[in-house]
């Protein structure tokens, strides 16, 4: 499975938002500045993400963007399926049970879908913001 440029750049503009948006609404234009996407690409993106009510829009000379919900409450998979569509990365349909396409859709392929799924599902949108702050930061972890 490859992630198209608009679900990688969405990702990143998103993680973005949630890391500078504690203080209120962050311009489109600041987030594309600081990860160095093209303002243009992002307004695309933003309206998806905005129809699919992930964010909202504040309007105006001061206007800007904001999550939804708190970080915490978004999950990859959400980002992931407005931005790709569904989470598959190969269909699975109906199809004879002793023919070999079968055998491959349940042993491995609906294994891969469903691990795909639940990685996507595990992670938050705050997971990915905290520890891009972390790195950020200049904190290194020490394990002994």
């Amino acid at each position: 499975m490859k992630l198209s440029t608009k679900c990688r750049y969405g990702l990143r503009a998103l993680v973005d938002l949630a890391v500078y948006s504690e203080s209120g609404h962050v311009a489109l234009h600041e987030i594309a500045a600081r990860q160095d996407i093209s303002l243009k690409y992002l307004e695309q993106d933003f309206s998806v993400l905005r129809r699919a009510g992930i964010i909202r829009s504040v309007k105006g000379a001061q206007g800007g963007y904001m999550l939804t919900k708190a970080p915490s409450e978004i999950l990859l998979s959400e980002i992931v399926s407005v931005l790709e569509g569904d989470l598959l990365l190969i269909e699975t349909g109906e199809q004879d049970p002793t023919d070999i396409r079968s055998f491959l859709a349940r042993n491995v392929w609906g294994k891969l879908n469903a691990n795909v799924k639940d990685v996507l599902e595990s992670i938050r949108l705050s997971d990915l913001a905290e520890e891009y702050l972390e790195l950020q930061s200049g904190k290194e972890m020490y394990y002994i």
